[in-house]
């Protein structure tokens, strides 16, 4: 009944734009019912039902190109406006001199959540060697939570800044003012590759592919593993080692 109050609302949100054509990169028949409920004449969508045989990538590619005639080659972009970005380095007081990480600890799933020790390790790590400032991104999801807290009452407390209580638009611009990121398979690591920073992914549970389509993604999978998948379940072998590693690359 939920489900259905959703399609409904959703629809008639967007019934007042009175929109022509709608393109959905999603096999789901919920938006392709959206879609029709609010009168959209021009419905293009990937195949329903079609969802486990999609790649990451060429599914878009090939749906742009037959839809509309484009050619995508390069890696995903978000583009900011350069005010907004120095604005957030004054109100975050971003010292260039220092080293700005984002740490994206959060995920959508359990299994995708890597535990707040494996983080601690990199943070003990990197800050033995470099001056830096941690960027802590998150939802408020209670083991989410836990996580952020466990890392906000360690020894690292004061070169930690928590992100959960601003939205998207607030944390984008911040994002760029970093120097790289380290994040689970999660919304920030997707943003902040398409920011052009370097992101190391953290990968337990997911396909590889969601961790290295972008040539700023460079990903760390489970010890003991040579690729990555759903039910993997890594999330207790990403070696703190490995990140630091793969930090030292992209830093030198």
């Amino acid at each position: 009944m939920v489900v259905f109050f959703g399609i409904f609302k959703l629809a008639n949100d967007l019934k007042k734009y009175k929109f022509d054509k709608i393109f959905i990169f999603n096999s789901s028949l919920r938006f392709n019912l959206v879609a029709k409920i609010s009168g959209i004449p021009q419905i293009y969508q990937y195949p329903l039902f079609a969802k486990n045989k999609q790649h990451i990538i060429e599914a878009p590619k090939k749906f742009l190109k037959k839809n509309l005639d484009l050619d995508i080659n390069e890696d995903p972009e978000v583009q900011i406006d350069s005010d907004l970005i120095s604005k957030a380095a004054q109100k975050f007081q971003i010292d260039k001199n220092t080293t700005n990480i984002l740490l994206g600890i959060g995920g959508s799933g359990p299994t995708k959540r890597i535990p707040g020790k494996t983080f601690l390790s990199v943070i003990d790590k990197i800050s033995n060697m470099k001056s830096c400032r941690f960027f802590l991104a998150t939802g408020k999801a209670n083991e989410e939570q836990e996580v952020l807290n466990e890392i906000l009452q360690s020894k690292f407390k004061n070169f930690c800044t928590r992100l959960d209580n601003l939205t998207i638009k607030e944390i984008l611009p911040l994002i760029k003012n970093c120097n790289v990121s380290i994040c689970n398979d999660s919304s920030f690591s997707h943003l902040s590759s398409a920011l052009g920073i370097k992101t190391i992914t953290l990968m337990a549970d997911t396909p590889l592919i969601y961790g290295n389509y972008s040539s700023k993604m460079f990903p760390v999978i489970p010890d003991g593993e040579n690729t990555v998948t759903h039910n993997t379940f890594g999330k207790d072998k990403i070696d703190p080692q490995k990140i630091f590693k793969r930090f030292l690359e992209i830093i030198a």
